[in-house]
């Protein structure tokens, strides 16, 4: 059995959500994972944003205005009047759901519930598209087989053995539906995976019904070596380790979400990056194997990023001055990036600074406290780079006329991450681009 995941823009218009129809429409087993029609996602979040701030009116124009949008979808989508009626039915159901929620008080599990609202809307509507084609198919909740728990992990076990009984029951089925990014937390609330969750949907079931291959289809050909907005030139990459492709997920790149990787490595399962929009590219593999000999390939960006220093007479043949530190950030719920040590001082990075100024307050305590905002963390990775003669200097060389605020190398084989001002990204990645990739 194969996993295919497809995107936002592979199911945006009624024409890419019945190529994806004819892509799906075949002999082998699969289960297929959709996210919300481009664009539903950011328009729900707007909605759940003005129902917090207590503009119920301004969320029922916007919920109003997304209705017609899906009217419109409708028409073009189905060709006989039975699917179109079936759809207006589904659709007058989940709209009417969501007015009433603007209509309450707000509340973190309606927000959860209205947010859902878009992968329940392109699943339904894909349904009954195959339908009308007369394509066999099942459609799953992804509520019913996708749980996290206490720690908002997923529970593999709990999706293998729900999903293993779906599978079961209706054995003369080859063809499966389900949504990605939403779940049930483990007090049966209505959830999601975090943004760009769909990837990890599709991992997480990958690896529970053992999978043969993981397919992520987006509308481009595979994994870029380098920001295709940035740079003029760039290239698909053909293969990647899992280890490789975890440095790009975290640091940037945009075709994966960051924690998607873990399941499939875990399991040992190819996951393959292909275009909707051109099917008959082979795109990007990832496995257990690096499949090159190239050192370098590819380059990410991280933008938002906050660098911290502290400076301390405390820290000189002391020890757990580090610990401490970290027990601060732990508190916090706030992840680390990077970090770099001398005797009196100590940087490190944060991507999110919600809780930025209470960990500063709290910093103080250990010395003097420096920060920089708007940083960007650069990522190059590739196979055994870290262990390479000259590699290194060939980063560093082309980047001299970029100031570098920090450096991480050694710490993966696979990675050097170097930090920056966000005003030098463009200059650094093209530097970067003619530097080590040869087109």
């Amino acid at each position: 059995m194969k996993i295919l995941k497809f995107g936002g823009t592979s199911v945006g218009t009624a024409e890419r959500m019945r190529k994806v129809a004819d892509l799906v429409n075949d002999s082998e087993p699969k289960i297929v994972v959709l996210s919300a029609m481009a664009g539903t996602t950011n328009h729900l979040i707007g909605i759940a944003e003005n129902i917090k701030s207590g503009h119920a009116e301004t969320a029922l124009k916007r919920i109003d205005s997304l209705e017609l949008q899906y009217s419109s979808l409708i028409q073009l989508l189905f060709r006989k009047q039975k699917y179109q009626l079936e759809a207006e039915n589904m659709l007058t159901n989940h709209f009417e759901q969501m007015k009433s929620i603007a209509a309450e008080a707000y509340s973190r599990n309606n927000e959860n519930i209205l947010i859902a609202k878009g992968e329940l809307l392109s699943t339904q509507l894909f349904s009954l598209l195959l339908s009308e084609l007369k394509i066999q198919s099942v459609l799953i909740s992804a509520t019913e087989i996708i749980r996290t728990d206490l720690g908002g992990e997923p529970d593999l076990n709990f999706t293998a053995q729900k999903l293993g009984e779906i599978i079961e029951s209706h054995s003369d089925t080859k063809l499966f539906v389900t949504q990605g990014f939403i779940c049930k937390n483990f007090e049966g609330d209505t959830d999601n995976l975090g943004r760009g969750g769909s990837d990890y949907s599709a991992t997480i079931i990958g690896s529970a019904v053992a999978a043969e291959e993981i397919q992520i289809w987006t509308d481009i050909n595979g994994l870029q070596n380098n920001d295709p907005r940035v740079v003029n030139r760039t290239k698909c990459v053909e293969r990647l380790s899992f280890e490789e492709a975890a440095e790009l997920a975290y640091f940037g790149a945009k075709i994966l979400h960051p924690q998607s990787i873990c399941p499939a490595e875990k399991a040992g399962i190819p996951v393959r990056l292909l275009n909707t929009l051109n099917p008959s590219d082979k795109g990007t593999l990832i496995s257990d194997e690096a499949g090159s000999i190239t050192s370098v390939k590819a380059v990410a960006v991280k933008n938002g990023i906050t660098a911290i220093k502290i400076k301390s007479g405390k820290m000189l043949m002391a020890y757990g001055f580090l610990r401490a530190v970290f027990e601060v950030f732990e508190k916090h719920k706030t992840p680390i990036d990077m970090i770099t040590t001398s005797e009196v001082a100590v940087s490190l990075t944060i991507d999110n600074p919600e809780n930025l100024n209470e960990i500063l307050s709290e910093l103080k305590s250990f010395g003097r406290i420096e920060t920089d905002s708007r940083q960007a963390i650069i990522c190059v990775v590739g196979n055994m780079i870290a262990e390479e003669k000259g590699t290194a200097e060939k980063i560093f060389s082309c980047l001299k006329d970029v100031p570098i605020r920090m450096i991480s190398y050694g710490g993966s084989t696979h990675n050097i991450s170097i930090l920056v001002d966000e005003a030098e990204i463009n200059k650094a990645l093209n530097a970067l681009n003619d530097s080590l990739f040869k087109f």
